[in-house]
């Protein structure tokens, strides 16, 4: 493979050289040696007939159905817990006292209360099937719905076509990939990461803000950095693929040091009023900064409220150190999720956006119908709740139910693979489009069985 670090030094037209550049941050964005970046734009192939975009909210730990969604008020203590329903917006819809800004808005957004696996009830398998439709078989990793979306339709000029934010998913009890990167696509696929907490007072885009020094070069000479490359490196750059490896440095190159990028991940933009509604927290900062980005062209951005299960506060409610105690709910989780949440509908609504950005929200599974001895739920992937809206998809609906005490889905028991299916509609891309598997083996974007809400559609 070759080197943009090796020995030799590379200079770059105004003396920096191309380690320099590496150090600045453009690493995890080249995808070296992967020359399919920006291949489908550059072949054409970026589809127009239907842009839509989409955040993805993912609950890491795994909301208890109970508790937010599908509340069960005539059950017994131990299956009801202690939060009541209140009233929405749309009659006959009752949601958890802990989200009363969400009630104002449920004409928005619907809730799917039948939603259910059967593989094993661990975090990392949820992960898996929520953000890629399919579960993690024979080492191959299928590639997050965001990366799909990037490979068919591609970027929009300098800003990435899928973000994540704040931080990759950390440590959740198992070893398996979380879903959350471009898998079998390859590198050049994986989202943008921000690795910073957008809430602090220091924040930047560590990967993205360039050294004070790229500023001064000149626009002139940033087009002509292939021109710069050094000469040892002459024999190769006459090879077809080391011209799509130039091309995929000169994008990166361009996203780097390009202004409008930089602006797109710039909060102190935002009115401290604005910043306090959506919450001073990395949840609500991070929902505040994906309106920013999919004003300016981002493509799809999923955020991870939370990173770990293990000694932070989270969704993640079995009771007893380190988990999250249920009351977390009302004083945390659920307030941190309200604010956040609500004041992204609200604004994406006020901006004209909501009408072609799909808002969804969900964990990996639900929580035991039974309160456990220490007073918390457990991992329960047999039922629970998500709610999606925006983006085409109708507000103001229930679809499915569960039983009385929320275990098991009566009416219309809907899988990760349908919930898949259901974005990727939503999104224009057809559930046939077939993926470059390992192998040469065209792989569609769901499996065949798969089937779209088509309720919400």
């Amino acid at each position: 493979m070759w080197r943009l670090d090796a020995k030799k030094p590379v200079h770059l037209c105004d003396g920096m050289t191309r380690r320099d550049f590496l150090h600045a941050g453009a690493l995890p964005l080249l995808g070296l040696g992967l020359p399919e970046l920006f291949e489908l734009q550059a072949q054409g192939a970026v589809r127009k007939d239907k842009d839509v975009n989409c955040i993805m909210l993912f609950l890491l730990g795994a909301p208890s159905q109970l508790d937010t969604w599908d509340m069960k008020p005539e059950a017994p203590a131990e299956i009801r817990g202690p939060f009541k329903p209140i009233k929405t917006n749309v009659p006959g819809m009752q949601i958890s006292e802990i989200f009363p800004r969400m009630a104002k808005h449920a004409d928005k957004f619907s809730i799917i209360r039948s939603v259910y696996h059967t593989a094993a009830a661990v975090h990392d398998t949820g992960h898996q099937m929520m953000q890629t439709g399919r579960l993690f078989t024979g080492g191959l990793e299928h590639p997050h719905i965001g990366s799909v979306l990037q490979y068919v339709k591609g970027a929009r000029g300098d800003v990435p076509a899928h973000v994540l934010l704040p931080r990759p998913m950390g440590p959740t009890g198992g070893n398996l990939p979380h879903g959350q990167t471009a898998g079998y696509l390859g590198k050049a696929y994986d989202p943008f990461v921000l690795n910073a907490d957008p809430s602090a007072k220091d924040f930047k885009v560590p990967d993205l803000l360039p050294p004070a020094y790229i500023s001064a070069i000149r626009e002139e000479r940033r087009r002509k950095l292939r021109d710069a490359v050094d000469g040892a490196l002459s024999s190769f750059e006459a090879s077809p693929d080391a011209r799509l490896l130039d091309a995929n440095f000169q994008k990166a190159y361009s996203l780097m040091s390009s202004a409008k990028a930089r602006e797109a991940f710039d909060l102190t933009k935002e009115s401290d009023a604005t910043r306090q509604k959506y919450g001073m927290n990395k949840f609500g900062q991070s929902c505040l900064l994906a309106r920013r980005l999919v004003e300016r062209g981002v493509r799809f951005v999923t955020i991870n409220m939370f990173e770990t299960v293990f000694n932070e506060i989270t969704w993640d409610i079995h009771g007893s150190a380190p988990f999250t105690p249920i009351d977390a709910y009302r004083t945390l989780c659920g307030p941190w999720f309200d604010n956040g949440y609500s004041s992204l509908i609200e604004e994406l609504s006020e901006r004209g956006l909501y009408d072609n950005t799909i808002v969804t929200a969900t964990g990996e599974f639900g929580r035991t119908p039974k309160i456990n001895p220490a007073g918390g739920r457990d991992h329960w992937p047999q039922c629970w709740s998500m709610v999606l809206g925006g983006g085409g998809i109708k507000g103001g609906g229930i679809v499915g139910a569960s039983d009385e005490i929320g275990g098991y889905p009566i009416d219309r028991p809907t899988t990760p693979a349908d919930v898949a299916a259901t974005l990727y509609s939503a999104l224009g891309i057809p559930l046939t489009h077939e993926l470059p598997a390992p192998g040469n083996r065209p792989v569609p974007v769901v499996d065949y069985a798969a089937r779209p809400v088509r309720e919400l559609l």
